[in-house]
């Protein structure tokens, strides 16, 4: 079973190191490319402001988020939720930086695998010299995103999973021999494959046609070159 997270995050600034946090997280969960309908999604009180800019970004005011909880308060809950999954994260440096510093300031540690998947590295790399944001990917990939006139954590972790399904298609097959490696590991039992056996007269009729590609080819028949 190959299960990932789609994450994003939105944030009262640029610099987490700054002290800039953040203030929306959410997360949709795949488990071999399809959706669950599992997700994850909270609204976090920063005790600080949020940078103007960011805030034309979301739209998120800090009046709005008085009474949500901290990091601190949903940490467990967040990393139960994304343990031992692959993360698909777009411009993933940008959401990674701001969760280790939360992660730091609340003791923790990250629970999900190693390897990330950066859905802009992969846009720059299949589109170069394109735009490759959220909404270009939407449209190029033919993704309804109408609805999406600000950003939202939610919201782009949705839009996000189906442009990453969409740019990845033809793995189904990779993951249909995972599948089927992890069944058998399982115990199942698979059926024997058939071994069909030619004898008698279809020996014959097969003996008969390369003795006349023999003769027709010159003595190039291939199936008679190592008899």
């Amino acid at each position: 079973m190959t299960r990932q997270i789609v994450l994003d995050t939105e944030t009262t600034g640029l610099e987490p190191r700054q002290g800039h946090r953040v203030i929306e997280l959410a997360g949709v969960e795949l488990v071999n490319r399809s959706l669950t309908g599992q997700r994850f999604h909270r609204y976090l009180n920063p005790d600080r402001d949020i940078d103007e800019g960011a805030r034309q970004v979301h739209g998120i005011s800090l009046d709005f988020l008085q009474d949500k909880p901290r990091f601190a308060d949903i940490v467990d809950d967040f990393l139960d939720f994304v343990a031992d999954a692959e993360l698909v994260i777009h411009n993933a440096p940008f959401d990674l930086a701001f969760l280790a510093v939360e992660l730091e300031r609340a003791g923790r540690r990250p629970s999900w695998r190693e390897v990330v998947v950066d859905t802009l590295v992969l846009a720059r790399e299949r589109h170069p010299g394109q735009r490759n944001n959220l909404d270009a990917l939407c449209k190029r990939y033919g993704i309804d995103n109408s609805n999406r006139s600000l950003h939202g954590a939610l919201l782009d972790c949705e839009l996000l999973a189906a442009v990453y399904l969409a740019m990845t298609r033809g793995q189904e097959s990779l993951l249909m021999v995972d599948a089927q490696r992890s069944t058998s590991r399982a115990g199942v039992r698979r059926a024997s494959p058939l071994a069909l056996v030619a004898a008698g007269e279809d020996i014959e009729q097969h003996d008969r046609l390369l003795d006349a590609i023999q003769r027709e080819s010159g003595g190039g028949c291939l199936w008679l070159r190592d008899a």
